[in-house]
C-alpha cells in the first residue's frame, strides 16, 4: 500500500480547499462529508466532492472520502453517489464511528453491488474509524470484518466523549494532555487499536492534533504515535503536514542502522549462524524483522 504518513482532512463543500490539498505534500487527501460539513450543506458537499473527484488531478495521491455516520440519513446516499460516480477514482471510503463488524459488512456489501452494477474492476477500500467505547471493545472483530479494510483510525474526541473523559482543551483533539495526566492518556486505547490492525495486516492511523498553531505539541503527539506503531496521523491544516511526514519518515540514521543490521545478519546467515553481534549488541531474527520494516518503508518512499 502507498504510505499514509499524513492524511489531510478537508471539508467536502469547500472547493478551494480541495485544490490546495491536491497541491500539498500530504500522502492522503480526505474529502470530508461528516463533521466539517454543516447539516444544511450535506447535499451540496456530496455533489462538490463528486465534481472534485471527477475533475481534479490529484498527482498520484491517495484520495479518500469520509462519509457520514451509518446512523444518519446521509451515509447511504454518500456511498451511492461517491462510489457509483467515482469508484474508479477514489481509493477508499472512511467510515466514522464504527461500533461493530456489522457496520463494515453493510458498507462492504453495498459497495459490492455498486461495483458489479457499474462494472468497476478496481475495488474501493474501507477505513474504519474507531471513535467509541463500543467500537474499541469490538476492534479485533471490526479489523477482521472485510478484506477491503485498509486501516483503522483513532478518533480521539468522540472516543473521549464516549468514555466520559475530561475535556482539557478547546478542540478535544490531544492538546494539553500532559497538564492532566502523567503520561500518554490514550496509550492503552491506541495500542489496542494498533494491535488489532497489525494482527490483520492493516495500517493504524492516529487522530489529528487540534491546535494547528502548536508545533511542539504536534510533534510530540506524532512521535508518541509513531513510537507505538502508528503508520501515520490525520492533519487538519496544511501547516501540519511537514512535521507529520518527517516524524513518520525513517531518518537517514534509521536507514543506515537497518542496512547495517541486514548486512551483518546476511553475512552471519551465510556462515550458518542464527545471531550476530553488531556494535556490541545481539542481533537476531526479531531485530532483523524490525530492520526489514525500516528498509522496506524507506524503499517505498524512494529514500533508497
Amino acid at each position: 500500500m502507498k504510505p499514509r504518513r499524513s492524511v489531510l482532512s478537508v471539508p467536502g463543500h469547500v472547493e478551494k480547499m480541495h485544490l490546495k490539498a491536491g497541491q500539498s505534500h500530504a500522502d492522503v487527501v480526505m474529502l470530508d462529508l461528516e463533521d466539517s460539513v454543516p447539516a444544511d450543506q450535506k447535499d451540496a458537499a456530496r455533489d462538490q466532492v463528486v465534481r472534485s473527484l471527477e475533475a481534479m488531478d490529484w498527482g498520484g495521491k491517495v484520495v479518500t472520502v469520509r462519509v457520514n455516520g451509518l446512523d444518519t440519513p446521509f451515509a447511504y446516499r454518500d456511498l451511492l453517489a461517491v462510489v457509483e460516480s467515482c469508484g474508479d477514482r477514489v481509493d477508499s471510503v472512511v467510515v466514522p464511528k464504527v461500533n461493530a463488524p456489522g457496520d463494515i459488512h453493510f458498507v462492504d456489501r453495498m459497495m459490492d453491488g455498486i461495483e458489479m452494477a457499474k462494472g468497476f474492476s478496481r475495488r474501493v477500500g474501507i477505513e474504519a474509524s474507531i471513535e467509541t467505547a463500543r467500537g474499541m471493545d469490538a476492534v479485533s472483530d471490526i479489523a477482521a470484518a472485510s478484506d477491503r479494510l485498509v486501516s483503522l483510525v483513532f478518533g480521539i474526541a468522540d472516543y473521549s466523549a464516549s468514555i466520559g473523559a475530561r475535556l482539557v482543551s478547546i478542540s478535544g483533539h490531544g492538546e494539553k494532555e500532559e497538564a492532566l495526566y502523567p503520561g500518554h492518556r490514550w496509550h492503552f486505547a491506541l495500542s489496542r487499536m494498533i494491535m488489532a490492525a497489525k494482527a490483520r495486516g492493516l495500517m493504524a492511523i492516529d487522530a489529528p492534533y487540534g491546535n494547528f498553531t502548536d508545533v511542539e505539541g504536534l510533534e510530540r503527539s506524532a512521535v508518541m504515535a509513531c513510537a507505538i506503531g502508528c503508520d501515520g496521523k490525520w492533519a487538519i491544516h496544511p501547516g501540519q503536514i511537514e512535521i507529520v511526514n518527517r516524524v513518520f519518515t525513517p531518518s537517514q540514521a534509521d536507514i543506515d542502522l537497518a542496512v547495517k543490521v541486514l548486512d551483518a545478519f546476511g553475512d552471519a546467515a551465510s556462515r550458518g549462524r542464527g545471531a550476530v553481534a553488531v556494535e556490541g549488541r545481539m542481533v537476531d531474527q526479531a531485530t532483523v524483522r524490525l530492520a526489514r520494516q525500516v528498509y522496506d518503508h524507506a524503499r517505498h518512499l524512494k529514500l533508497l
